[in-house]
């Protein structure tokens, strides 16, 4: 293990003097290439959830004011009880690295080492430690054959593969397309622009099990809880959330 880890240093400094990558964020030098975009020190000024934090636990945003209840499973912020997923996590804030990772994954479908270590550190956790099968937030075609790839299905297929857990990319589907029109739009309208945007077309491959639902970020949730309204009203037992980052409040 200590040979590895030396290698992969004396690599890492190989590749920093031949091919010199400046952090997106400070323009200082990545020291290590499984950090993907952003140096450490902006990875550690980053708000990074550890699983202690005072959260709500169905949305989990960070209590920023008192909750209504004691235990932390029974801790809610209440203005997420009309959405349809179970419970939602994110590797941190939208901010800093995190920002910057989002970013380039929708520019290009690849995730850093460190990124995929915090994903599944997420997923492995409770209650998301339960998923039995993971599914991506689709596109729509349209949006699909402009991008070329679909950045949930990088992330899923990063976690199918560390977590070994199905992957499925057929049992959820994009049947309209608003996505470009939902900039600037607060959550009230960004529900409305996903009301009936989402069909299962195999119901009984998700009956029963525990759905993992991954996207790059969760904003005000009316996508997902579009997602999970659809999947859960096909027989699927839970709706779990995870997303690399979510944005504060």
């Amino acid at each position: 293990m200590l040979l590895t880890q030396a290698a992969q240093l004396f690599y890492d400094a190989l590749l920093t003097l031949a091919y010199p990558q400046l952090c997106t964020i400070c323009a200082h030098s990545v020291e290590q290439r499984k950090f993907g975009v952003a140096c450490e020190a902006c990875w550690n000024a980053t708000t990074i959830f550890t699983g202690a934090e005072t959260i709500c636990w169905k949305c989990g945003v960070p209590a920023q004011v008192e909750v209504s209840q004691t235990q932390p499973d029974q801790m809610r912020c209440r203005r997420c009880d009309a959405q349809s997923f179970t419970a939602a996590r994110a590797i941190g804030l939208y901010e800093g690295a995190l920002r910057e990772s989002v970013l380039h994954l929708k520019r290009q479908p690849h995730l850093s080492p460190h990124l995929e270590d915090l994903l599944v550190t997420a997923a492995t956790r409770d209650p998301m430690d339960t998923s039995s099968r993971i599914i991506p937030v689709p596109l729509h075609r349209q949006r699909m054959q402009a991008r070329g790839f679909n950045q949930a299905a990088i992330i899923a297929k990063a976690l199918s593969k560390s977590l070994g857990l199905p992957l499925d990319e057929v049992s959820l589907l994009r049947v309209s397309s608003s996505e470009k029109y939902r900039a600037g739009l607060d959550a009230k309208g960004r529900q409305e622009t996903v009301a009936g945007a989402f069909e299962v077309p195999h119901p009984r491959l998700v009956e029963n099990e525990d759905i993992l639902l991954v996207d790059d970020v969760f904003t005000t949730g009316a996508t997902v809880s579009a997602c999970a309204e659809v999947l859960i009203a096909a027989g699927a037992r839970n709706a779990w959330i995870l997303t690399i980052a979510r944005a504060q409040g």
